[in-house]
C-alpha cells in the first residue's frame, strides 16, 4: 500500500459531509429569504385611527358624526354601513355624497362633496336618511354605524335612539 490511498479514502469522505453541509446553509439562506420577502410584502400597512362619537335625531332620521381624535381621514377612502337594530338599511350612504339616492339633501362636513374631502379632529360630519329608506331610527331602536377603509373598519360606533 502506498501511502497515498489513506488520504484519498478520508477526502472522499470528507466530500459528501462538506456537500451536504453546504446545501444545508445555502437551503436556509433561501428559506430566510424567500419567507422575510413574503412577510414584508403580505403585512397589511397600518391602518388609520380615529375615535369617533355619534349622534343620533331619531325625529329627524340624522346621523351625526364626530371626529373627536386621532388620524386625519380621506372621505374619498371611507365607507360607512349603517345598521338599525341590526338590519341594514335599504340603501348605504356613498361617501362623499350630496343628493344620493335614500338621503336627503344637505350632508354636513366632510361628507359634503363640497366640501374638504379631509375629515380632521374636531369636524362634526352628518347625514339624514330619507323617508324612503328602511328600517328608520325610531325611539328605542339601536343604531350602529361602521366606519371602514379599504375593508378594514375603523371605528364602529352605536347608540340608542
Amino acid at each position: 500500500m502506498s501511502k497515498c490511498e489513506p488520504s484519498s479514502t478520508t477526502d472522499r469522505a470528507m466530500s459528501p459531509i462538506l456537500g451536504v453541509v453546504l446545501l444545508l446553509v445555502v437551503t436556509a439562506a433561501l428559506a430566510g429569504t424567500v419567507g422575510s420577502v413574503a412577510l414584508s410584502t403580505s403585512m397589511p400597512s397600518d391602518p388609520s385611527r380615529a375615535a369617533i362619537d355619534l349622534r343620533l335625531d331619531a325625529d329627524e332620521n340624522r346621523v351625526t358624526l364626530l371626529h373627536r381624535g386621532g388620524d386625519a381621514l380621506d372621505v374619498n377612502a371611507l365607507s360607512i354601513r349603517v345598521r338599525i337594530d341590526g338590519a341594514a338599511l335599504d340603501a348605504q350612504p356613498p361617501v362623499p355624497f350630496f343628493s344620493a339616492d335614500g338621503f336627503r339633501p344637505g350632508p354636513t362636513g366632510p361628507f359634503n362633496s363640497a366640501a374638504d374631502q379631509r375629515w380632521t379632529a374636531g369636524e362634526t360630519a352628518s347625514f339624514a336618511l330619507a323617508g324612503t329608506n328602511s328600517p328608520l331610527p325610531s325611539s328605542g331602536k339601536t343604531v350602529t354605524v361602521a366606519i371602514s377603509v379599504d375593508g378594514v373598519v375603523i371605528a364602529a360606533v352605536e347608540e340608542v335612539a
